[in-house]
């Protein structure tokens, strides 16, 4: 067995830090080594006990989790886990820490929640293993130029987990104005998709919303599945749709990737391109799989550009993935395998 992966916890909250530090001393492969009431005590910390990995509260004084987190990975760069408020000025901190290269994040339990912290254990562990995280914000990538693209009757569905905010930015980042119609589920809390969804319109050329239920899917919008509880589906084969259904969690997720996949293997068979992202665990493997078996193009991350190499490496492994790529190559493989191949045709 290997050693316990040593933790240090950052919050301004005594009562905060006493329940982290105890969820994650329940798990005996997770040790908190210490723990720090702002940035100031966290430095002194990290230089002392050399943690495998820290979680780091937003908002606290004296500096905070943002500025922190920036010192972190240009000093001494390490797997970090981002604990915020489940608001959304909270949200959008949180998105901004995952681009300058938190490994993941989690929200904080609202009152009555009999489960706080669910899963940070295996986020924590997930994050000793993969090691530090490159230093600075991903970079911006030119989107293709839509002259230059003729869309065909493809829809592309894309799931993420871990890793997924920096992936589904370099992915989209490269889709022109006219994108195929796209569906995303990304494995993140409620209040968190919202503003996900707001800073990738903002920096990617087509439009891109929260999924509603009944939205048509139309040529130039990306569709992300809300997080919390429903799953997001298309359906409709005459009129594409998205349908957001209650169900219970699939993989421990809600939403699921494995769902809107499914779902995608049914509407459109070979009339689709499915791409799994970097992630924990296995959802979406399956569903990649139904994809690929209707006659579907598939692709999954490579490992070395995975923040998790999880959900792509079980997709591989069970033969869904029919080709494996580095992220930055991912995005102009879905164009190509989208695209008309000739005047009205694919």
């Amino acid at each position: 067995m290997s050693a316990p992966a040593r933790v240090l916890v950052v919050d301004d909250s005594p009562t905060m830090r006493g329940l982290i530090t105890a969820i994650l001393n329940s798990d005996p492969e997770v040790n908190v080594v210490g723990q720090a009431g702002d940035a100031l005590e966290a430095r002194v910390a990290i230089k002392q006990l050399n943690p495998d990995v820290v979680t780091l509260d937003i908002e606290m004084p004296n500096m905070n989790g943002l500025e922190f987190l920036e010192k972190i990975m240009r000093l001494r760069p390490m797997p970090v886990i981002m604990v915020s408020a489940m608001t959304h000025q909270g949200a959008n901190a949180t998105l901004a820490a995952l681009e300058i290269g938190a490994f993941d994040c989690v929200g904080k339990p609202a009152p009555g929640d009999v489960r706080p912290f669910m899963d940070l254990a295996e986020k924590v562990k997930a994050a000793a293993r993969s090691g530090p995280r490159r230093n600075g914000p991903a970079p911006v990538i030119a989107a293709s130029p839509a002259a230059e693209y003729r869309v065909g009757r493809k829809v592309v569905a894309i799931g993420s987990s871990t890793g997924g905010v920096e992936a589904l930015i370099a992915v989209l980042q490269k889709f022109p104005q006219n994108c195929p119609p796209t569906v995303i589920t990304q494995h993140m809390p409620s209040t968190f998709t919202k503003s996900f969804a707001e800073r990738l319109n903002r920096i990617c050329a087509p439009v891109v919303q929260e999924a509603t239920d009944g939205a048509r899917l139309e040529i130039g919008k990306i569709y992300l599945a809300p997080g919390g509880e429903r799953h997001l589906q298309v359906v409709n084969p005459s009129a594409p749709c998205c349908r957001l259904i209650e169900k219970e969690p699939v993989n421990g997720h809600r939403p699921s990737v494995d769902v809107l996949f499914d779902s995608v293997a049914d509407l459109a068979g070979r009339n689709a391109v499915g791409v799994i992202l970097t992630g924990m665990g296995r959802d979406g493997a399956a569903g990649l799989l139904r994809m690929r078996s209707a006659g579907a193009r598939t692709i999954g991350q490579n490992e070395k550009t995975c923040v998790v190499y999880g959900m792509p490496r079980v997709a591989h492994e069970i033969g869904a993935v029919e080709q494996q790529l580095p992220l930055g190559s991912i995005g102009e493989e879905v164009l190509k395998l989208t695209a008309a191949r000739k005047e009205g045709t694919e």
